[in-house]
């Protein structure tokens, strides 16, 4: 469930930031009872921002299908990523 704290919580950004850590979800931090500021780990901000970009990715790909662009075989996009990345894949 996420944190909703009032700014003046922020004087102890020890606990700010073990709560950000110890729950992984960002605290939402109020000001005068509204929304004011939200506050994350960089391992939450990190993973929200790869899940974004993995979204955009997707949706792109469906309106390809969609549009019926021509698509690329599996095993083409395994070799050239093996021809870049070497085995590592």
């Amino acid at each position: 469930m996420p944190q909703i704290r009032p700014i003046t919580d922020l004087r102890n950004t020890t606990e700010i930031s073990n709560i950000c850590h110890n729950t992984k979800e960002p605290v939402f931090i109020t000001k005068n009872g509204y929304g004011d500021l939200v506050i994350m780990s960089i391992e939450t901000y990190e993973k929200q921002f790869a899940m974004s970009e993995l979204y955009q990715k997707l949706t792109l790909a469906e309106k390809q299908v969609a549009e019926k662009l021509p698509l690329l075989k599996g095993e083409d996009v395994f070799k050239k990523l093996r021809a870049k990345y070497g085995n590592k894949i």
